[in-house]
């Protein structure tokens, strides 16, 4: 993978961060990295922000555009949507409500069964995570306190989901539907609603 395009997954993944961050991370000189960035900058896929400290001069946060964001988007989005345009042409919304129920159910099957071993809901969410990193939404899973925080910083089926927003809604019930009655999952960031990732509170009720 090419320098810049390291730069950019790291941006993708972990949100702002510093020309020295990215020299230490990476191994570059901090000239170097900040010349990437210039370059980036003049290709419409960065911005960044000067944040003040308390001694000396502001320190450079850099972060993704709306363009940079593209970048990682799902190549086949286009043709997802064309498909799921046909389907409500030809059945109507309630066939396209159909073929959402339909690929709901699927997902939550093969979940339920790569998580059907689980002892307990920190292993459930560990097993969850891994596949929805598989999956390309580059998935986390952090602890914060009694509860979860599953982090998902992209979102291969955005594109989809714009033009049709029960895919977010399946995926949010897709995860109640597998943790059961007693957990509560709540989404506190969406990336559809302009937000930079999509981050999941899971609790027990």
């Amino acid at each position: 993978m090419k320098t810049i395009d390291r730069i950019l997954y790291r941006m993708k993944r972990e949100g702002p961060v510093t020309a020295k961050m990215l020299a230490e991370e990476f191994k570059l000189t901090t000239m170097g990295v900040r010349q990437h960035m210039l370059g980036l900058e003049e290709d419409g896929l960065v911005d960044f922000e000067d944040v003040k400290v308390k001694v000396g001069r502001p320190t450079r946060h850099w972060h993704l555009t709306p363009k940079g964001h593209k970048r990682f988007a799902d190549r086949h989005g286009d043709l997802i949507i064309q498909m799921l345009d046909s389907v409500e042409e030809l059945f109507g919304r309630s066939g396209l409500d159909q073929v959402v129920e339909r690929r709901e159910n699927q997902t939550f099957e093969q979940y339920q069964a790569e998580l059907a071993q689980a002892e307990n809901l920190e292993e459930k969410l560990q097993i969850l995570t891994t596949l929805r990193e598989q999956e390309g939404y580059m998935a986390e899973l952090q602890r914060d306190g009694e509860d979860f925080i599953l982090i998902e910083n992209h979102c291969p089926i955005c594109h989809a989901a714009e033009h049709c927003p029960s895919l977010c809604r399946s995926e949010l019930t897709i995860f109640q539907r597998l943790l059961g009655k007693d957990i509560q999952v709540e989404r506190n960031e969406h990336i559809i609603a302009g937000e930079r990732r999509c981050t999941y509170r899971i609790k027990k009720s």
